[in-house]
């Protein structure tokens, strides 16, 4: 249950320019993370938009999806799975290519830990060009689970990765820039 004040968590967002390459101003979650406060006001403020829509399980990719994944998932009572690159999980996995803008990469997910009719919500810190929410989107529906949502502490939307989850029927993002 949510228990801190309102904090706007924009506040604790911080730009860093040309960074990783000229051009790009980078927007960073650190001081987010390192303030409590802040740090449980998002959470506070993702779990008050998911609380009781049946969230069944959290699938959050790594690594910093796991930062807010795995506190939501113990606030909303769900499980926790983690989506990761390949070679990074110990058990039987199914894997989902996607493009980037040189080349491809894959995620995967452990055999077993979606089951057909679950509900996931996926969860990530930025939603920027949406090449790995796509990806883990197609990677949950292949497993047969039911997703439900997929939420972002921020949205960079002049990148068009909202487009990009077109048959993701919920995208919400705490902040947007």
């Amino acid at each position: 249950m949510a228990t801190s004040a309102p904090v706007d968590i924009r506040n604790w967002i911080r730009d860093i320019p040309d960074f990783p390459k000229p051009g790009v101003l980078f927007k960073d979650i650190t001081p987010l993370l390192g303030d409590p406060a802040a740090f449980t006001a998002c959470i506070d403020q993702l779990e008050a938009e998911y609380r009781g829509k049946g969230i069944e399980v959290i699938a959050a990719a790594e690594a910093r999806g796991f930062i807010f994944g795995a506190p939501l998932a113990l606030r909303l009572g769900a499980g926790f799975v983690p989506i990761r690159k390949p070679g990074k999980l110990p058990y039987a996995t199914i894997a989902q290519e996607y493009a980037l803008e040189y080349g491809n990469d894959r995620l995967e997910v452990h055999s077993d830990a979606l089951a057909p009719g679950k509900k996931v919500l996926l969860v990530d810190d930025v939603l920027a060009t949406g090449g790995t929410m796509a990806a883990c989107r197609d990677l949950v529906k292949s497993t047969g689970a039911e997703l439900v949502a997929c939420a972002f502490v921020i949205e960079l939307s002049f990148l068009g990765g909202r487009e990009k989850l077109g048959t993701c029927s919920d995208v919400f993002s705490l902040v947007t820039y």
